[in-house]
């Protein structure tokens, strides 16, 4: 049985439905120093993602050295300007309005570590065309969906009224749930966890 990393739904769900076990144990990481480190360093956000992903399985690692732990985390842009979780609703519909007829990217990452160290890692991205929203649109929008989407980087949950945001999506709908699905089975096939 695995450790996950992450208080996600989604990616517990995804696991779950998969039929991998695990459990959820998260620790605290600054994720804010490593973003802020990572792009004064000129790093994109697939790598950020990366990054964060490696921190948070390192970071249960460590406390837990002899399980196999899997840490995750996804960062969006937009035109090459990378945006975190809203902190409130009012920034969710800056976010939202920055959002509109535009392509949003969506880079997902995933990591696997033992002992301390990381033993494997992998990362997919899914390109996710937004409409164009309408002020209106957005208050409706927000009145449904917030406080729920206060986790969620890109301000939606795709397997609820976030589909409603969205002309076109290209890529894993694994990926553009948050968490790169496929290429996390193959390292757990690696790893013998999974046949």
């Amino acid at each position: 049985m695995i450790i996950l990393a992450s208080g996600s739904a989604s990616r517990r769900d995804m696991l779950t439905a998969a039929g991998v076990e695990f459990e959820i144990i998260t620790t605290p990481v600054d994720e804010g120093a490593i973003k802020d480190r990572m792009a004064a360093d000129g790093a994109g956000p697939r790598d950020i993602a990366c990054e964060l992903a490696k921190a948070k399985a390192l970071a249960v690692s460590s406390l837990h050295p002899d399980r196999l732990v899997l840490g995750g985390d996804s960062m969006v842009s937009v035109t090459g300007r990378m945006f975190d979780k809203p902190t409130s609703r009012a920034n969710a519909a800056e976010h939202l309005r920055a959002f509109s007829g535009q392509m949003m990217v969506l880079d997902s990452s995933a990591a696997l570590a033992k002992g301390g160290e990381i033993v494997d890692w992998r990362s997919d991205d899914a390109h996710l065309e937004v409409r164009a929203l309408s002020d209106a649109f957005i208050e409706s929008y927000l009145d449904i969906e917030w406080p729920a989407i206060s986790g969620c980087v890109g301000c939606f949950r795709i397997e609820a009224r976030g589909v409603q945001l969205f002309e076109r999506i290209t890529g894993s709908h694994f990926t553009v749930l948050g968490m790169p699905l496929l290429p996390v089975l193959e390292m757990l096939r690696t790893q013998g966890v999974v046949a």
